[in-house]
């Protein structure tokens, strides 16, 4: 097994000793934030604990990643809350281990045809979207908990209206035990980010509860549980009468959000340490972990990307990390539950809260908002799809948005016109290059995407307003085009005869041979023949007339050298920094400049100094 060899490799004595280190920390962690989780499932917390037990062992026995961590989580905690609702259930202690286990058997179904090829497709503002939104509904269904009322169900505007109704039973003990731990522990976070304070706060509270008495007060206390082990059962099934499609569409759902996000969280920690995530064999760790789930009572579990960060910083290694959560969590559910009853509601709602302010990633959407506006409303309409349809609908706008991103990429891909620099070989994009002239008599566009039914109107668009009076060839670099359909051949065919009829020749180049098939394919075998389609720019631009050197618009290239005063290397540097910052290449030669010029001030050497001056 995996963490046989995972604790095989990792036998020195430091390993061990962090592994279980890092393992305790985790469970100790992972105590208030499962409970809590649990609650929202519709199960009573102690099913927290007992869902962070044998779950996690199975998962480090199956798993091939080193560190990674699962456990009960918001996100599959929510969709089963949401399920209850809609169906109109009290508790989730029937429904929530019959989802568990469905959700098991459509990993074993995503095993067998592969579907851990589907992450690929799904981008990150797609699944930070949607994640977050999730996250907002989830507080916003524990904030009248905060002051004493009681939780919400369903979308933004039923949760608003219930936290407003929820402000009459306003108990301000409640409110102050519960903003005062969120505050705690986002503070702590920031400046002692090591000390496991959600654990802290929930003996905080169990102390202040033993010696204050916080349920004269109105404070709302959990219930005593017996310390044991979870029961071995066979759920009941007949809960899914006259439901059976409802829950099978939300097990697909919870199973494929659980897929997206534990793949790409355990897939980061495998490009950072260098070792292969075998994702196909992941999809059998995550059927085991929900099938003993469901048969111990437990709502569906996830990977956690917060514990699993915890795991990391305090060195976890291999998955010996799990055996000593597991043991943690057995002494804590032996020795710790009977005194469940000590632990305030408001303390334990806000230790989730918490937790769920960490998986709304402002972060990203700062990020997008700085560079990528396109990707940002991409992220907006994940996030407000699950927040304001729920969190079924939320998925399937998020898989539609992953598939409508990549075909808008296919359509509008970079593209740019190209000419030459002065005194430097190669073409270069006269977008990013200053000093780069068009050749006159010549248009050379670069198309950096494949060409199909969608694109190609746009594709003939832009060639055809780049014509100039004087245009005498249109020649496009191909090597980015590796797939052309039938429909922009024949398109192609078209532009070419009416540029013809101009007087213009047109010319395919620079691509790869196996484009050539496809032309000849689809019909296109009067381009081949026609010397429309060209190994290299060159021999396209000596075809239509145009020999070295060429002749740039507006400019004479010796003319150019000695007006400028620069040698070629120094068009070559200049070139390398335009081709590497773009519009900010004037900005970057200006911060270089400066901190040479700093550095020879401050040089302690005089004879140094008037050199360099």
């Amino acid at each position: 097994m995996h963490l046989i060899t995972q604790i095989l490799h990792n036998r020195d004595k430091i390993s061990w000793k962090n592994d279980v280190l890092s393992g305790i920390i985790v469970a100790l962690v992972s105590i208030p934030i499962a409970m809590g989780y649990a609650t929202i499932a519709g199960l009573p917390a102690v099913y927290g604990l007992y869902g962070s037990l044998f779950p996690i062992l199975v998962f480090g026995l199956i798993t091939t990643s080193p560190q990674f961590v699962v456990g009960v989580d918001a996100m599959p905690a929510g969709m089963v809350g949401s399920l209850i609702t809609t169906l109109g259930l009290e508790s989730g202690v029937s429904l929530a281990p019959v989802m568990a286990i469905l959700t098991g058997i459509w990993f074993i179904l995503f095993y067998l045809i592969r579907a851990d090829r589907v992450i690929k497709y799904i981008s990150t503002p797609v699944m930070s979207g949607f994640i977050s939104g999730v996250g907002i509904t989830i507080i916003m269904m524990q904030i009248p908990k905060l002051f004493g009322g009681t939780p919400g169900v369903g979308e933004i505007d039923s949760l608003l209206v219930n936290i407003w109704n929820n402000l009459g039973s306003f108990n301000p003990v409640s409110f102050c035990l519960g903003l005062g731990t969120i505050v705690i522990i986002l503070v702590c976070k920031k400046f002692i980010p090591r000390v496991p304070m959600t654990a802290v706060m929930l003996v905080v509270g169990a102390v202040l509860s033993y010696f204050c008495d916080l349920s004269q007060y109105g404070v709302s206390m959990l219930s005593s549980v017996e310390g044991t082990l979870p029961s071995f059962i066979i759920p009941d099934f007949g809960v899914l009468s006259g439901h059976f499609v409802d829950c099978l569409f939300q097990s697909m759902s919870i199973a494929l959000v659980i897929m997206a996000q534990t793949l790409l969280a355990s897939g980061k920690y495998a490009m950072k340490y260098n070792y292969k995530l075998n994702t196909r064999n992941e999809l059998l760790a995550y059927a085991g972990m929900n099938l003993v789930s469901g048969f111990t009572g437990c709502c569906p579990i996830n990977g956690s990307v917060s514990r699993a960060g915890i795991a990391d910083s305090t060195g976890a290694k291999s998955q010996m990390l799990s055996i000593a959560a597991f043991v943690t969590m057995l002494l804590v559910i032996f020795f710790v539950t009977p005194y469940f009853y000590l632990l305030p509601v408001p303390i334990l709602t806000a230790i989730v809260i918490t937790a769920l302010i960490g998986i709304v990633d402002f972060s990203m959407a700062a990020r997008l908002f700085k560079c990528n506006k396109n990707e940002l409303l991409i992220f907006i309409c994940s996030m407000m799809g699950g927040l304001v349809f729920g969190t079924v609908n939320g998925v399937l706008i998020g898989v539609v948005l992953s598939f409508g991103e990549v075909a808008v990429r296919g359509v509008n891909p970079p593209d740019t016109f190209v000419g030459r620099i002065p005194g430097h070989g190669n073409f270069h994009s006269l977008n990013r290059n200053s000093n780069a002239k068009p050749i006159a008599g010549a248009v050379i566009y670069r198309f950096n995407g494949n060409l199909f039914f969608a694109n190609i109107d746009k594709f003939i668009s832009t060639l055809e307003k780049s014509i100039r009076s004087n245009t005498i060839c249109v020649i496009v670099d191909a090597r980015g085009i590796s797939s052309i359909d039938i429909t922009s051949i024949d398109k192609i065919i078209g532009f070419n005869d009416s540029l013809r009829s101009r007087g213009i020749k047109f010319y395919l180049t620079e691509h790869d041979g196996a484009l050539n098939d496809q032309i000849k394919r689809f019909g296109g075998d009067k381009l081949i023949h026609g010397g429309v389609v060209r190994q290299t720019i060159s021999l396209a631009l000596r075809d239509a007339g145009i020999n070295r050197p060429y002749p740039l618009e507006d400019v004479d290239s010796r003319i150019f050298l000695e007006n400028a005063g620069m040698h070629i290397e120094d068009i070559k540097e200049l070139t390398e920094f335009e081709w590497l910052f773009g519009e900010d290449a004037a900005y970057q030669i200006e911060q270089m400049a400066r901190k040479t010029a700093d550095e020879i001030i401050a040089s302690p050497d005089p004879v140094k100094l008037e050199e360099e001056l």
